[in-house]
């Protein structure tokens, strides 16, 4: 057991994380995609209702104002995106506040990365050509899987998650030993999902295998545009290995009144649930009205990845300094 000074983590592992960079790095290289840096701290932070974030003061007499620490890199990137990179890619540090456990250490390492005119099946092809060379060396994958949310959905619960049926779910939690869901979700269709697929469909996804699920529903769109063919379901992407989430993507939303009108519900969800109070990015719905030109983005925890790689059983396995060591 190190001492209180020393990394958790391995030199070994030191040693995967720097390849596993540089492994990035060349392959984004050899697609002409170019790597970017973006604030870490911004005037503004995303507005999903399930994520809290840090906050610092900024003091400079007689200016003072309080800054977000980023939970993701995506809406400075897509600023970069409107004024016309390119495709673009960036490793780099994210913060979301009271996450710690197994899977989770409030700082962590993100890739993401937006490929300009890419559909979604094309970006789930670029994902799983990444995970070959990543994996290459280190682990065997079986076949890449892919299968639609509500098949995976209606095959390990017999619910049907684009039609909800309060009355239906609720039985479905009493009989299969989830009862707290009842009380935990109330009436909120997107939590009831959220619930019942991480702990009844997510375990069970990508036996070494990189499974791909698209076609969320569409109270789940975030950032993603709605599918153009049926308005029920999202754009939207997850990948799990051996049920393990590694990361989410979209086929972007690139209309400014959809993106502000979304902005605007999560933030009154958050006020009705007495969440932290944030602020609209206004730079990206500006961003978008000025023109985000037709993408795909994807972005993967590079820490978790690296559990996989190395076999770790938890996060703090790979990285230097967890949060009770930094």
């Amino acid at each position: 057991m190190p001492t209180e000074w020393q990394p958790t983590c391995s030199i070994e592992l030191l040693r995967l994380r720097a390849q596993v960079f540089a492994d990035i790095r060349q392959f984004f290289l050899t697609r002409a995609v170019l790597e970017v840096e973006t604030p870490l701290l911004g005037n503004s932070c995303g507005t999903d209702p399930e994520l809290d974030f840090f906050t610092t003061d900024y003091c400079a007499p007689p200016l003072q104002r309080t800054l977000f620490m980023q939970t993701s890199p995506e809406f400075a990137m897509k600023r970069l995106l409107a004024a016309g990179s390119g495709c673009i890619y960036q490793i780099g540090k994210a913060f979301r506040n009271g996450e710690s456990g197994r899977f989770h250490n409030p700082e962590f390492t993100l890739l993401e990365w937006y490929r300009v005119g890419f559909t979604l099946p094309q970006l789930m092809d670029e994902i799983a050509e990444l995970m070959a060379v990543l994996f290459s060396g280190h682990r065997a994958l079986k076949p890449t899987q892919r299968v639609s949310y509500q098949a995976l959905f209606q095959r390990y619960t017999g619910l049907n998650p684009l039609a909800f049926s309060l009355q239906d779910y609720c039985a479905y939690a009493q009989a299969n030993d989830v009862p707290e869901a009842v009380s935990l979700c109330g009436s909120d269709h997107g939590l009831w999902l959220d619930f019942i697929f991480s702990h009844k469909v997510q375990p069970y996804l990508g036996e070494s295998a990189l499974c791909m699920v698209y076609g969320y529903p569409a109270c789940q769109s975030s950032l993603a545009r709605l599918n153009k063919d049926n308005s029920h379901v999202t754009d939207r992407v997850e990948v799990f290995i051996n049920g393990i989430e590694l990361g989410n993507g979209y086929y972007e939303l690139t209309d400014a009144k959809e993106q502000g009108r979304r902005f605007d519900e999560e933030i009154a969800v958050r006020q009705q649930n007495k969440r932290p109070v944030t602020v609209k990015d206004q730079h990206l719905v500006s961003a978008l009205e000025a023109g985000l030109p037709e993408c795909s983005g994807m972005a993967i925890g590079l820490d978790r990845l690296l559990m996989l790689l190395s076999s770790s059983a938890t996060i703090n396995e790979v990285l230097n300094f967890p949060l009770h060591r930094a």
